[in-house]
């Protein structure tokens, strides 16, 4: 735990910055399913959860706006009362969120060996990755090749 209060006295204008702070330290995240997030490439990720018991119709990802939210609710089966001497494998039903960074996009996920795959891409438009501008509108002088007449 961080003590902000000399933030509070040196500042003006943070107080809502400073308040995230706070509720972020106290925050205590979920531990369920574990997870890894993994870069594959430059502008390559990939986050991998572990929803042993799960079958892919009973988990669901939503993108909205840039926060990618997982959720697993198993389906009831009702027909067969299954009868627990030991239960160490859990499919109790979770929610995980995460928040993306700007123009990351999900591109697909896919289930193998108990294993949620989610595939990430970051896709920054032309419009907003960097570029030259010549100084004073001028552009460099081309080479013109002179052609020897024939």
């Amino acid at each position: 735990m961080f003590d902000l209060t000399p933030l509070y006295r040196s500042t003006v204008g943070f107080d809502r910055l400073a308040r995230m702070l706070d509720e972020a330290s106290s925050f205590e995240a979920p531990s369920y399913p574990p997870y890894n997030i993994e870069r594959l490439a430059e502008d390559e990720y990939r986050i991998t959860m572990a929803v042993a018991g799960f079958a892919p119709e009973d988990i669901t990802i939503e993108v909205k706006g840039n926060a990618l939210t997982v959720s697993g609710k198993k389906a009831d089966k009702t027909e067969s009362k299954i009868e627990f001497l030991h239960q160490g494998i859990a499919s109790r039903a979770f929610e995980r969120r995460f928040q993306l960074a700007d123009h990351v996009l999900v591109h697909g996920a896919g289930m193998e060996n108990g294993l949620l795959h989610i595939s990430l891409k970051r896709e920054v438009p032309e419009a907003l990755k960097p570029r030259t501008i010549p100084v004073n509108g001028v552009q460099a002088p081309k080479t013109i090749e002179a052609k020897k007449a024939a």
